[in-house]
């Protein structure tokens, strides 16, 4: 039986104190209260994240985590199983656009593969741990076992390490969309025309069978979580719906939180992910910032559920981890402002007091 209790664990607790000291230096800025908007409550978040007035962003690490999916099978990608560990050596060898991004953003980044098809073992710069070669077709059995699901989370929370400034979490897997639709319609009680979107660029044929497959796969496995406890109920749902990846996401996101790491969550299917940490831990939410809001059908009902708003909205639906790299600027804009703007005092103008 795989050791569970550790997501259950409470989260780290924010620095109430550091967010009242940032936002009384946020009220004597050279600027009308408020101004900057969200750039202000970014860096109070932090503050209250990294227990400091003025924060900074000194470590980021992003993980990129891949795994195949059985579900592929169904005919839900544009795209053949092939293509996830060739993307898989992309990441390694710096080629694909959360590489490019992750240099820009001043961030490192692992690549960590739980299970494709086509190994990766000679591939330099890769971190193998080869759980299965894939999941199963989740519209016929469950997706995993609770010994593989455990090992992927643990596996993803490895790759957290305690004193970042941030985490960010990218995933890769040729029909994970799938999954993380399916996911998100049994954690939300909707169904795959809820949830579904066209992912790699399906066409009406393809989306029609995404839908089909999330619909098959609830009604195949509904009854597994349906009486169970909020929490025992997300893990069963990762079980027979999800993906080694997706679980690497969900370990990494609850052991961020319980580390005091905030975590910096991309599209879909990390929003999905986050959404299943929270089930599981509900202290995680208050660690985590959406990057940016996807162009993926049901991401924004995702981040409803989650009670979130995204920083970004630029129409990109391409994973990786990608939309979060673009956000990390806005991040270190709002956090220069806040710790280098002259206060009222310092620039001698006169305030409203």
């Amino acid at each position: 039986m795989p050791d569970f209790d550790w997501l259950f664990e409470p989260v780290a607790q924010l620095d109430e104190s550091a967010r009242v000291a940032a936002i009384a230096r946020q009220n004597q800025l050279t600027k009308p209260p408020g101004s900057l908007g969200r750039l202000e409550t970014i860096a109070t978040d932090f503050a209250a994240w990294q227990g400091r007035e003025r924060p900074a962003l000194a470590r980021i690490g992003l993980a990129v985590f891949a795994g195949d999916h059985g579900v592929a099978a169904r005919g839900v990608s544009a795209f053949p199983q092939a293509v996830t560990a060739q993307m898989v050596a992309n990441f390694a060898a710096g080629g694909a656009a959360v590489a490019v991004l992750a240099r820009e953003a001043g961030a490192s980044m692992a690549v960590v593969n739980l299970g494709t098809v086509t190994p990766t073992d000679a591939v330099p710069g890769v971190i193998n741990h080869r759980l299965a070669p894939g999941t199963a077709d989740f519209t016929q059995q469950p997706a995993m076992d609770s010994a593989t699901l455990g090992a992927a989370m643990a596996a993803g929370a490895g790759q957290v390490e305690p004193g970042l400034s941030l985490f960010v979490g990218g995933e890769m897997g040729i029909a994970n969309t799938t999954s993380a639709a399916a996911v998100f319609a049994a954690l939300a009680d909707l169904d795959g025309a809820a949830t579904v979107g066209r992912g790699t660029g399906v066409d009406d044929a393809g989306l029609a069978a995404k839908r089909a497959a999330v619909d098959a796969g609830l009604a195949r496995h509904r009854e597994r979580w349906c009486s169970e406890s909020p929490e025992t109920a997300a893990l069963a749902v990762l079980e027979c719906l999800g993906g080694l990846e997706i679980a690497a996401l969900v370990g990494a996101f609850i052991a961020a939180a319980q580390r005091a790491v905030p975590v910096l969550v991309d599209g879909f299917i990390s929003s999905v992910a986050a959404l299943a940490a929270v089930r599981l831990n509900a202290g995680v939410a208050d660690w985590l910032i959406f990057g940016h809001r996807s162009a993926e059908a049901g991401h924004a009902r995702v981040l409803e559920a989650l009670g979130a708003k995204a920083l970004l909205d630029l129409d990109m639906r391409l994973g990786e981890g990608s939309g979060a790299m673009i956000a990390i600027p806005v991040i270190r804009a709002a956090l220069a402002v806040h710790a280098k703007m002259a206060t009222f005092a310092d620039a001698r103008v006169c305030s409203n007091d």
